[in-house]
């Protein structure tokens, strides 16, 4: 008959037996990094969103389009 709860091995040697042994909810409770990360990468979302649609503007876009038709007269 089999073991309801098999000890876990002195040594995992596999990664699946290491990922499963690692004590993630230790690092989640003790450690700042992984606490604050998500709550970083949810308030920097907005910012990069405002970044990204200022960059893409049609004005910015022809702005660029033309420094760099400047930029490729000056080569040629």
């Amino acid at each position: 008959m089999s073991d309801p709860a098999p000890r876990p091995m002195k040594y995992p040697y596999t990664f699946s037996a290491q990922l499963a042994q690692f004590p993630l909810q230790h690092y989640f409770k003790k450690q700042w990094v992984f606490r604050y990360y998500f709550i970083a990468f949810g308030l920097s979302i907005p910012l990069f969103y405002k970044i990204s649609k200022l960059a893409n503007s049609p004005a910015n876009v022809a702005k660029w389009a033309e420094s760099k038709r400047k930029e490729h007269a000056e080569h040629h």
